[in-house]
C-alpha cells in the first residue's frame, strides 16, 4: 500500500503582514505544474513583515500585526486554499487570542477552503521572542492519507514536541523556522535526530535571507536526507513522500534493527518519570499508529488519540 503526499517546501523572504495578493502569486508559481493538491509549507511568520514599509522595532511587530485567528487574514487565507486547492501552511503569524496576549500561531488549509489546524508556539525564543507561549500539541489530518504535527522553530530543540506529536500519530513534522544565526548548524542536526528517534518526516523550512539563513530540509524516518536548500537564496524544494515510510519503519525498524515504538509490552512496569511528574505507560505508550504486536504477546493495546482498547 501507498500514501504518496506531494510536498512544497518554500523557502521564500519574509513578506509584508498584508500581502497576501503577493503571497497568492507565490503559491501559484511554486505548485504550477505540480501534482494535485500539494502541501504547501513557508517558514515561521512569513506573513509577520511590517506593513507599508512602517519602521517598526522586531518587538513592536506582534503587538502591531496581531489580529484574531478568524479575522480577514484567516478568511482570504482560507479562500485561498480552496481557490488553488492546495493544503496550505502558510508559516505562522501574530494572532490575538480571546485574552488579548500574542500568540506566535501556524494555522493550516484544506484544499476545501477550511481551516484544518492551528498551532500556538509552545516554546518561544526568549527572552528575545515577546509572543505568550501555547499550550497544546497539534496535530492534523489530510483526508485519506496520514497525520502531520505542527511545531515552530524553537520548538524542536525540545525533544518532548515531536515526541508528543509522534505519540498523536503524526507521520510527518513540520517544523517551520525563522532562524538568522549561526545555530542553524545545529537545527540541522536537531531535525534529523528527531526524525530517527521518532521515525517519521521532518519538514524544516527555513525563511531566505535577508532575514533568514535559509538551509530549509525533508528529512526522512530513518534520518537521511531526502532533499536540502544549501544556501539562503529562495528555494522550492518539491518531493512525493510515502507516509506509509512511517509506517513500515516503526514496525520493521530503522535500518531493520531499532523499533522505539514496539519497546513496551503491556505487562511491563510502568517507568516513573520525575522530571515530568509523570510516567511511560506500557499500556499507552506505542500512540495512535501502534505497529502490530511482538509474535506470541499475550495481549494486543492499540490507543487512538484517548481511546484505548486491548483485546
Amino acid at each position: 500500500m501507498s500514501r504518496p503526499l506531494p510536498l512544497v517546501l518554500a523557502q521564500a523572504a519574509q513578506r509584508a503582514a498584508d500581502d497576501l495578493d503577493g503571497l497568492a502569486a507565490d503559491v501559484r508559481k511554486r505548485t504550477a505544474g505540480l501534482p494535485a493538491a500539494p502541501l504547501v509549507v513557508y517558514p515561521e511568520l512569513h506573513l509577520g513583515g511590517p506593513v507599508g514599509g512602517a519602521a517598526l522595532a522586531p518587538a513592536q511587530l506582534p503587538e502591531a500585526l496581531a489580529e484574531p485567528l478568524d479575522g480577514p487574514r484567516d478568511r482570504a487565507l482560507a479562500e485561498l486554499a480552496g481557490d488553488l486547492g492546495v493544503w496550505l501552511a502558510p508559516g505562522s503569524v501574530y494572532e490575538r487570542g480571546a485574552d488579548g496576549r500574542v500568540y506566535n500561531t501556524a494555522p493550516v488549509y484544506s484544499p476545501g477552503g477550511e481551516r484544518v489546524a492551528a498551532y500556538r508556539k509552545i516554546f518561544p525564543w526568549r527572552p528575545y521572542e515577546t509572543v505568550f507561549p501555547g499550550a497544546e500539541f497539534t496535530v492534523f489530518d489530510l483526508d485519506g492519507i496520514g497525520r502531520v504535527g505542527l511545531s515552530i522553530c524553537y520548538d524542536a530543540w525540545f525533544p518532548e514536541t515531536t515526541r508528543h506529536l509522534a505519540w498523536m500519530g503524526a507521520e510527518l513534522v513540520l517544523n517551520f523556522v525563522q532562524t538568522s544565526g549561526s545555530d542553524r548548524a545545529q537545527e540541522l542536526v536537531l531535525a534529523r535526530a528527531n526524525a530517527i528517534v521518532n521515525q517519521l518526516f521532518v519538514a524544516s523550512v527555513n525563511c531566505a535571507a535577508p532575514v533568514g539563513t535559509g538551509r530549509s530540509l525533508l528529512v526522512d524516518p530513518q534520518g537521511n536526507v531526502r532533499s536540502e536548500a544549501t544556501a539562503d537564496s529562495d528555494t522550492t524544494l518539491t518531493d512525493v513522500i510515502d507516509l506509509d515510510e512511517a509506517a513500515n519503519v516503526r514496525r520493521f525498524g530503522t535500518a531493520a534493527l531499532n523499533r522505539p515504538w514496539r519497546q513496551f509490552r503491556p505487562d511491563d512496569r510502568p517507568l516513573a518519570l520525575p522530571l515530568y511528574q509523570g510516567r511511560i505507560d506500557p499500556a499507552t505508550w506505542a500512540g495512535a499508529t501502534a505497529p502490530a504486536p511482538f509474535p506470541g504477546d499475550r495481549t494486543e493495546t492499540r490507543r487512538t488519540l484517548g481511546e484505548e482498547r486491548v483485546s
